[in-house]
């Protein structure tokens, strides 16, 4: 499983508008489909020392807030989207990548959830720590997509039904799957709180302006 070091990334919208990060990528961004007509934002892209994008996020619904004691209707779901890559050579040329998987959009999606996740009456001393054990527990269960942790849940994609692995927790919830296949196929995962995965559907975000508020 792969996932992009933070040493080798970096937000490649730092400079000039958010969605220009996006707009580099050479692969399509996934979002829900349109059945879902709430609000719409951009998150982060992911990309290499070389500056390629490798992946990013999409979220809906209301921004999550990271407090202590978040509001009890707090209701989002987050897509990201991962290139498919194949085991490859570092852009420096001295190392080996990884293949990318459906276990890197599970570990991305479920590192993502935490990181907007802050326990109920925890200190803010102890948040770091907190956030490390769960992110390397996370990286585990990502790595076991066929354990006892997850089940399968089909959910559209395009239209054509499609299997992710799903699991649920006291935070929220986590899924990952593939769409597509060829030389546009990605890896898509998800996370959200509040509002159900169940009857979700993902497409092709044919216009990016639709998340830029």
């Amino acid at each position: 499983m792969e996932t992009t070091s933070p040493s080798a990334t970096h937000e490649a919208a730092a400079a000039g508008r958010k969605v220009d990060g996006y707009l580099l990528a050479a692969f399509p961004w996934y979002g829900l489909d349109e059945a879902f007509t709430g609000p719409r934002w951009l998150m982060q892209v992911g990309a290499a020392a070389d500056g390629t994008v490798e992946h990013g996020a999409t979220g809906h619904g209301e921004e999550p807030t990271i407090k202590v004691e978040p509001p009890q209707d707090e209701r989002f779901a987050v897509v990201v989207t991962v290139a498919s890559r194949p085991v490859r050579r570092s852009g420096d040329g001295t190392g080996v990548l990884e293949a990318t998987s459906v276990s890197t959009a599970a570990w991305l999606a479920g590192s993502g959830l935490l990181a907007q996740t802050w326990p109920t009456q925890m200190d803010r001393t102890l948040r770091q720590d907190w956030l490390d054990q769960q992110t390397m527990l996370a990286w585990e269960l990502a790595d076991d997509l066929g354990g006892g942790s997850w089940s399968e849940l089909m959910l559209p994609v395009d239209g054509v039904p499609t299997s992710f692995a799903y699991r649920e927790s006291e935070y929220g919830w986590v899924l990952a799957g593939s769409a597509s296949e060829g030389p546009e196929e990605v890896h898509i995962g998800a996370y959200g709180r509040g509002m159900s995965a169940y009857g979700l559907g993902f497409s092709v975000i044919k216009d990016l302006a639709a998340y830029e508020g």
